[in-house]
């Protein structure tokens, strides 16, 4: 969205007719971040300072950093000054009166009646709708001077008196629009009785972006990227080396998923699958390159490696017990409750007669905490954390002789030394945990010899 000429030129007017669908948008770069907290760092925006409480002109004095930040991006887009006088004024009613209502929301919760913790999903909901708001009102104003015939949708419920369905909210909004004829620039943010923060947190865009698409009776779902989905990261093994997917499935979107490399939430994958709406990913760098098509059928011609992924800080929490023999069931659900609790990520878990062993994504902090937690309860069980990196190889179909054997030998010819591995009989997935140190090492190793030796050219499965 940062990049107003590429959403122009390679997405709405790429093709001969821009109308016939619905563009679906989510902030700036980096505005989200600044409205909650950054993604990566945790360091807090408005959001964090406001639910700590620590200091009111934190908060408010990064509230108007925001303003500053957004009205400059605004000055970057509008040359028209009295487009921009208006750009400036829709956002700055809504940061005028939102930082009203948490002033107001400061002070009564100041009282011994009324606790903020109560509150403060709504406040995240309302920060993170700013946004969306600035980026699609904006998106529809410059495309209506590119001749396009927008109109915006808004669906944050910007000073509405209810909260109704998230489906419900959709067909009252898109109602009645010609789609021939209007290009319906909508809010990636949706005020609704699902609370979508609360289930998806940051992901709440796509959910968005899904329920339209099934109630629309999409024939084709697309989200564009700032880059492709590739056989691996390309910071890792190398530009020239990533391969783009060319198709995949929904599964093994969900692998990814899983480990933190979202091509979509799984919730809203659910949608498009169910009612068999094929998703595509794309470039939007490179709109002439057809991406990766991802449907619930697809399934490789002939078995092939198409993704290595991984995750670099990982929790390897192993808890032994000579009397779990038989009970391993028990010493399970105790543990999994417990990292719910603490909302540590479990990845996977592998067990024998007397061991279970949790891959965390977590920090080793709360790491300890399940640790000391579980002990409290099964005092009997010796419990040890280690730091471990996980190499997946993923594929639709890996049903190949000797895959793991390879996999193994180009490890150990790599000195790497595999702490523990993981195949499944289904044969869409191999994880291989190795020392943090040898992360990167094995992710290059693996793509070499499971992906390149292929020479796929274009796209792994072009179409």
């Amino acid at each position: 969205m940062s990049d107003y000429p590429a959403v122009r030129d390679n997405i709405v007017l790429y093709t001969n007719n821009p109308y016939h669908r619905v563009l679906v948008v989510s902030a700036y770069s980096g505005v989200t971040d600044d409205l909650l907290e950054h993604k990566k760092t945790g360091q807090p925006g408005v959001y964090g300072l406001f639910a700590h409480n620590d200091n009111k002109s934190d908060w408010v004095l990064a509230f108007q950093q925001l303003g500053l930040k957004l009205t400059q991006i605004n000055h970057t887009l509008f040359k028209d000054a009295d487009q921009l006088a208006l750009a400036n004024e829709f956002i700055n009613e809504r940061i005028a009166k939102t930082k009203q209502l948490l002033n107001h929301l400061q002070v009564l919760c100041s009282h011994g009646h009324f606790s903020l913790d109560d509150h403060l999903l709504t406040v995240r909901e309302l920060l993170a709708s700013i946004g969306e708001a600035h980026s699609a009102w904006n998106l529809s104003q410059l495309l209506k001077n590119e001749g396009v015939n927008t109109c915006f949708i808004d669906l944050t419920g910007w000073e509405s008196e209810d909260k109704q369905r998230l489906d419900d909210v959709i067909i009252k909004n898109l109602e009645g629009i010609d789609f021939s004829d209007i290009l319906p620039i909508v809010t990636g943010y949706a005020h609704c009785s699902e609370n979508l923060m609360d289930s998806f947190d940051r992901g709440y865009s796509e959910m968005t972006f899904s329920r339209i698409s099934v109630l629309l009776k999409a024939t084709e779902a697309v989200i564009h990227k700032e880059y492709h989905l590739s056989s691996a990261d390309p910071r890792l093994v190398g530009e020239e080396q990533a391969i783009p997917i060319g198709k995949t499935n929904y599964d093994i979107a969900d692998q990814l998923a899983n480990l933190g490399m979202e091509a979509i939430h799984p919730h809203a994958a659910k949608g498009l699958r169910q009612a068999k709406i094929a998703l595509r990913i794309k470039n939007a760098f490179e709109p002439e390159h057809h991406g990766t098509l991802i449907t619930d059928d697809y399934i490789s011609e002939s078995p092939q490696v198409e993704i290595i992924a991984g995750m670099q800080h990982l929790i390897a929490l192993e808890m032994f017990d000579q009397e779990m023999v038989g009970q391993q069931g028990r010493y399970e659900k105790v543990l999994i409750d417990m990292a719910a609790r603490l909302q540590c990520k479990v990845i996977t878990k592998d067990f024998n007669a007397n061991t279970i062993t949790v891959f965390l994504d977590t920090s080793l902090k709360k790491a300890k905490r399940l640790a000391e937690q579980f002990k409290q309860q099964l005092p009997t069980t010796a419990v040890n954390t280690s730091k471990v990196s996980l190499a997946s190889v993923m594929g639709s179909d890996m049903r190949i002789k000797g895959l793991l054997a390879r996999s193994v030998q180009t490890m150990f010819n790599h000195n790497i030394n595999v702490e523990a591995m993981h195949q499944n009989i289904r044969q869409v997935e191999m994880q291989f945990f190795v020392n943090q140190s040898d992360y990167e090492k094995t992710i290059k190793a693996l793509h070499s010899s499971l992906i390149e030796i292929h020479d796929h050219g274009k796209a792994i499965c072009e179409h």
